[in-house]
């Protein structure tokens, strides 16, 4: 493809987007395909010849489209808000246009200070003190293994220089919630300490982490001559974005000397209010966290930020130094390969840069107000209707809901909720996600995609309320 040939096809593709934008409230929100539909339509063997770009449009069109659940339609109200905004999606096709890498800062000089500047940006929008130093990961989930990582290599004295977690003589514990993020277990098996060496600290009624059974549990392991090593506290929980009490939990790990790293992976965006920093009171006292824009703030996917108080600390333990990329520059600036797993990293930093810059603070602040707003009109119409229940607090912008007939429970008020779930999702009027807390199955109804207004979330509940009362 020559420059002329990218000039055409590319403002093609700029007006697909657009169009797509445009329409897709008029689109069903689910994917009404079964599975191996998509992958049956599509050849076996790669074309020996090159192909038309108008070939490439047309198979996009009747066959990828038709087999997407569309998140940026307005009731989609699954999983969590992945409100791409249209200025982070130029400035994410910028980045790929550009294709630099960020090896070293000498690799794409810009790259590395426009990161620098925007996690500082981000950093003032939520509220953080300047002790904290960020740096762009591509997921929560390898912020948290990071984040782990850091704290094994704190408690045994940078071990992995020696013999690993083998050789040490106490097992190291990792402390976290039911409601955390399945990445905390994973990123706990992948550093090395093992599933045995998990401990889930009881909830309140809230589903919030107890901090007196949190001492507990660090008081038992140091009699049985365990290393408690970490606490994985959240603020927002995946199920129903409940809370952990960040201060007295970090009093625990400063009392212990415990690493703590705080989850905000999707609540984050919502600290850039500062009606809403109660959320995480106590933050100043953790070792590391994450939030993700790419949740709820409007960025493209893939954009998490991960914040660290030692950053000293964190290039110690993520640093190499081949010797192709060692340059004069090296001791007078930051090399970010040295701040996570990656050895080259894309320009993230331009999507991030793009929607702040386009929205500005005030406009993405409007935009969260309006999702809190619009989720407690919900649990008031959801709490009000007879025979329906909101199981959690709605701090943020999900909504717990199950909705009990009468003359069910156990096993069939499961089925019940599962399927009027389902009905939800085939109708293609709108998209929620089913989850389990307190043992039963519930429905989250998360409100924040971009295009999302009153107006939706009230014919959702009118949705709702035919497929699950008949």
């Amino acid at each position: 493809m020559t420059p002329e040939e990218f000039r055409a096809a590319g403002h093609q593709i700029v007006d697909w987007i657009a169009d797509y934008r445009t329409t897709v409230a008029s689109r069903p929100v689910m994917a009404r395909t079964e599975p191996g539909d998509v992958k049956a339509q599509l050849p076996a063997q790669p074309p020996d010849a090159a192909e038309s770009f108008a070939a490439i449009m047309r198979d996009l069109d009747a066959i990828i489209v038709p087999g997407l659940s569309h998140w940026q339609h307005p009731e989609f109200f699954g999983y969590f808000p992945c409100n791409g905004t249209l200025a982070s999606v130029l400035g994410d096709y910028v980045s790929t246009g550009l294709g630099v890498l960020g090896l070293a800062w000498q690799s794409s000089p810009a790259l590395t200070e426009l990161e620098e500047v925007v996690t500082g940006w981000m950093r003032g929008m939520l509220g953080l003190s300047d002790a904290w130093s960020g740096v762009i990961q591509d997921t929560a989930s390898t912020s948290t293994l990071i984040a782990l990582i850091c704290a094994r290599e704190r408690t045994t004295g940078y071990g992995a220089s020696r013999g690993g977690l083998q050789s040490e003589a106490q097992p190291l514990i990792v402390y976290t919630s039911a409601h955390s993020h399945s990445s905390v277990d994973k990123a706990a098996l992948l550093a090395g300490f093992g599933r045995a060496n998990v401990r889930i600290v009881a909830h309140d009624e809230q589903f919030a982490m107890r901090p007196d059974a949190l001492a507990e549990a660090i008081a038992a392991d140091l009699r049985a001559g365990a290393s408690p090593c970490a606490i994985v506290a959240t603020s927002g929980s995946t199920a129903s974005t409940a809370l952990d009490p960040i201060d007295a939990i970090a009093t625990l790990a400063m009392q212990h000397g415990l690493w703590l790293h705080v989850d905000a992976a999707m609540a984050g965006s919502a600290m850039v209010l500062p009606e809403c920093r109660w959320m995480w009171s106590g933050i100043e006292g953790a070792d590391s966290l994450v939030v993700n824009p790419h949740k709820w703030l409007g960025a493209a996917f893939d954009c998490t930020l991960y914040y660290v108080r030692d950053p000293e600390h964190l290039v110690r333990v993520m640093s190499t130094n081949p010797s192709f990329l060692q340059t004069a520059a090296d001791g007078h600036v930051k090399n970010l390969r040295d701040w996570g797993i990656p050895l080259g990293r894309r320009f993230r930093a331009l999507k991030l840069w793009f929607l702040i810059r386009e929205q500005g603070v005030s406009g993405l602040q409007a935009r969260l107000r309006r999702d809190l707003e619009n989720a407690r009109w919900l649990a008031d119409a959801v709490g009000a209707a007879p025979g329906w229940r909101v199981l959690a607090p709605v701090p943020l912008q999900t909504v717990c809901v199950r909705h009990d007939p009468g003359g069910l429970d156990g096993d069939a008020l499961d089925r019940h909720t599962q399927a009027w779930c389902d009905r939800v999702n085939r109708s293609g009027a709108a998209y929620l996600t089913p989850a389990v807390l307190a043992g039963r199955w519930m429905v989250r109804v998360s409100i924040g995609a971009e295009q999302t207004e009153r107006r939706h979330v009230e014919r959702l509940w009118k949705t709702m309320r035919v497929e699950a009362e008949g």
